[in-house]
């Protein structure tokens, strides 16, 4: 797999075209068979053009989608619940699945029409649970990826505040090892995201949470102080949160832009990008 083999742009669809063709599917999407058992219902399946969001029902996922239609790419997102509560316009140009990712059989066939995968799949819990979602799924999502034939594979991780190891072990442990499994398999198209604490309105059923109301006033005050996350121990306290709207920007275009060389990002490198 030699470095940048993918098109400098993933395939685009005009707005347009993505709304007719969701116009044509949104009342088979809302109970189709794909969605319920993973049928591939796609009439070409062989056409690398999609942007697979993993986790786009969730409060980053669902930016991130919003996102991508913003940049007309046809969006497919995969996740347990399938199609969010949302009943937002943008909703209806997304191509839902239902499905879990240490099932890759039953919707692998997604992966044939993509070009590049974003993952947003995280947790929290027990130890053994966070393992579970933050690593072990989407190391199955890698690894389906990569058999298939994906090129680019974006994951969004987190920043390591050094926390005591007894705090969050399995969340950290799970994202450790996801990003190393990211490495090995796509070494010219692995993406790392590790923001903070990611802020915005977030959808709690049908409660808006207005998460900037703490997270704008910590950004605007620690952006610019990026010497003072120098300091030992208590140094990574003072690392800025981040926009979500921020995030799905930076996810996108690393995602579907060769000019984005793989590795990591860091929250300035997010709002770098983010705001490019």
């Amino acid at each position: 797999m030699g470095a940048w083999s993918l098109p400098q742009k993933i395939g685009k669809e005009s707005a347009g075209s993505v709304k007719a063709a969701s116009k044509k599917d949104s009342s088979a999407d809302m109970k189709s068979s794909e969605e319920v058992s993973g049928t591939n219902t796609s009439s070409n399946p062989t056409e690398r053009n999609k942007l697979l969001i993993l986790g786009g029902s969730g409060f980053v996922g669902t930016h991130i989608c919003k996102e991508a239609l913003q940049q007309h790419l046809p969006v497919i997102s995969l996740s347990r619940s399938g199609r969010p509560k949302l009943q937002e316009s943008w909703t209806f140009d997304v191509r839902w699945v239902q499905g879990s990712l240490f099932e890759p059989d039953k919707w692998k066939h997604v992966l044939e029409e993509t070009s590049a995968v974003i993952s947003c799949v995280g947790g929290f819990g027990s130890n053994e649970t966070m393992r579970k979602v933050n690593g072990d799924a989407n190391i199955a999502a890698i690894n389906a990826a990569y058999d298939s034939g994906v090129k680019r594979f974006l994951y969004i991780s987190a920043f390591d505040f050094g926390l005591p190891s007894f705090v969050l072990r399995g969340y950290y442990e799970g994202k450790k090892a996801a990003e190393e499994a990211l490495r090995i398999k796509f070494p010219y198209g692995g993406i790392i995201l590790r923001p903070g604490f990611i802020h915005g309105d977030r959808q709690v059923g049908s409660i808006k949470v207005p998460l900037s109301l703490l997270g704008t006033p910590l950004e605007t005050v620690l952006k610019h102080a990026k010497s003072v996350t120098q300091i030992p121990f208590i140094g990574p306290f003072f690392v800025p949160p981040v926009k979500v709207t921020t995030v799905a920007k930076a996810a996108v275009r690393a995602a579907t832009d060769n000019a984005v060389p793989p590795g990591v990002l860091s929250v300035w490198g997010i709002n770098r990008l983010g705001d490019s």
